[in-house]
């Protein structure tokens, strides 16, 4: 071994009991082979860092989800208002079970536009859930989905504090409704937020699944970029391409079976090419998902009668619901999250929180009437929540009818919405729910009554409610226990929270 300038040669490696090594056969018995065989040569299957028991799956793409009901879940971020103005809320007896003058007022009602004014019909039954007569959420319901189509909607509101304006409340079940099944062609989770949930609240510690974290979609950019099928669709077209992929992966099959690796690791390659394949196959067409190609929900004909108008899809609101939607309700994901911000809207006057509530009342209304126009879409579950909620002094805004201006955040108001729409007809609730249409309810004095049940005074609990309701429209409730050992629901019995009777 030459020595350079400055450096003292190394000496040769020995085993002490074995001569100096000279055949090959020699250089294997003391070890110095194997090592650098490790080193050079890895197993392809520690390569890809794949466990070898899930190695063997099916792969395939459909397009199509899993069969579970889409599941939207629309966050408010903010604190806005649900119970009262919007959703009517009442005390042990139902919605229409009135509540005091002042607890009307902390709602933000005066006397005369509460069920304690006989005089007027305070009510207004669309989606067979009780909304207030002058509610802005409800007109922008309205004016996005038929009468046809709320008519196969069925909801509860249900009462459960929240901490105020913050996104620490644990409210967004996506990774729940994950686990009971929910999955998509292309995506499993999806949401408009780039955060751990997909949206503003977070998702309970207890149900975070690293691996199946929302791919985030706030726009159909995002939506059309999910697919690239490359300049061989352009140039062949969908079937001729989804033909040359379908030979190059037989081809590769070939190749694969000589590789020097075990059944597991050839089924992973495969499947590499098997959903290129697919890939082109299905969505050779970029069109086929993207919302704004989607006569349904934008066009520039009137004949078509779409959801969104052209200036309204430039609004960010509508971006990210026209897109989510699409993914979601046509089974490309399995459940998805829309964020909407500003929802703190407690500024002196009334009229913006009217505002934010109708925009958030036009994507539940959207959803719905896009469930009903798409033949390829069936049910849908719609979750909405908001991280705590205001409350009103009584001081009115005449520009908003004369109701209450909000003055700050009440996490004692907070309430969420569950909202079914069936295809073929009007889910069914269950009979302790039918006519209440309430889970838990509210105090006279206008507040959550926390003793109610499990899910007034937790967040988290309120998470793991909705879970479960969406597994019951599965039948698959009496798997809850087993699915999310260590509930919080059980202290008030599982049947007493389960609204929704089975769809699917």
């Amino acid at each position: 071994m030459t020595q350079r300038q400055g450096f003292e040669s190394d000496p040769p490696f020995f085993h002490p009991d074995h001569p100096r090594p000279r055949t090959r056969r020699e250089f294997l018995g003391q070890g110095f082979l194997t090592g650098s065989a490790m080193v050079l040569a890895p197993s392809l299957l520690s390569m890809l860092g794949v466990n070898r028991a899930n190695a063997q799956m099916s792969c395939a793409l459909t397009g199509a989800g899993a069969g579970k009901v889409p599941f939207i879940g629309i966050d408010l971020g903010g604190g806005a208002n649900i119970a009262g103005s919007n959703a009517l809320i009442g005390g042990p007896g139902g919605q229409l079970d009135p509540l005091a003058e002042d607890g009307y007022e902390r709602l933000g009602l005066p006397l005369d536009m509460t069920p304690l004014n006989s005089a007027i019909v305070a009510n207004n039954p669309i989606m067979n859930l009780e909304f207030h007569f002058d509610s802005a959420m409800m007109a922008g319901i309205m004016s996005k989905a038929s009468p046809t189509t709320l008519a196969k909607v069925e909801g509860v509101i249900v009462p459960s504090r929240s901490s105020n304006d913050t996104q620490n409340n644990p409210l967004n079940p996506i990774f729940g409704i994950y686990r009971a099944g929910a999955d998509g062609g292309l995506l499993s989770l999806i949401g408009s937020a780039n955060s751990d949930s997909g949206g503003r609240s977070m998702s309970p510690a207890s149900l975070f699944i690293p691996e199946a974290r929302p791919t985030k979609i706030d726009r159909p950019s995002d939506v059309r970029g999910l697919v690239d099928t490359g300049l061989l669709t352009q140039l062949l077209g969908p079937t001729g391409a989804g033909n040359v992929a379908q030979s190059i992966q037989a081809i590769s099959a070939l190749k694969v079976e000589q590789l020097r690796e075990d059944q597991a690791v050839k089924d992973l390659v495969n499947c590499a090419y098997q959903q290129s394949s697919d890939l082109i196959t299905i969505f050779g067409d970029p069109a086929a998902i993207d919302p704004e190609s989607d006569p349904r929900i934008v066009s520039s004909n009137p004949a078509d009668s779409p959801i969104f108008t052209a200036a309204e899809l430039n609004r960010s609101e509508f971006r990210k619901t026209a897109s989510v939607m699409k993914l979601v309700l046509e089974g490309h994901a399995g459940a998805g999250t829309i964020e909407f911000g500003g929802y703190d809207y407690h500024d002196s006057t009334r009229t913006t929180g009217e505002a934010k509530d109708f925009t958030a009342g036009q994507a539940i209304g959207a959803i719905f009437e896009y469930a009903e126009r798409n033949p390829l879409v069936g049910d849908v579950m719609v979750y909405l929540f908001s991280d705590g909620s205001v409350f009103s002094d009584g001081q009115t805004d005449n520009g908003a009818n004369g109701k209450g201006v909000w003055r700050g955040d009440n996490s004692s108001t907070a309430c969420a919405l569950l909202l079914v729409y069936r295809k073929t007809a009007k889910p069914d609730l269950v009979p302790a729910f039918a006519t209440t249409r309430q889970v838990g309810h509210f105090r006279s004095s206008g507040t959550v009554e926390t003793g109610a049940n499990a899910v007034a005074n937790n967040p988290e609990a309120l998470a793991q409610m909705v879970i479960l309701n969406y597994m019951a429209l599965h039948g698959e409730e009496g798997n809850f226990n087993a699915l999310f050992p260590g509930n919080a629901l059980q202290s008030s019995g599982i049947a007493n929270l389960i609204a929704f009777t089975q769809i699917r």
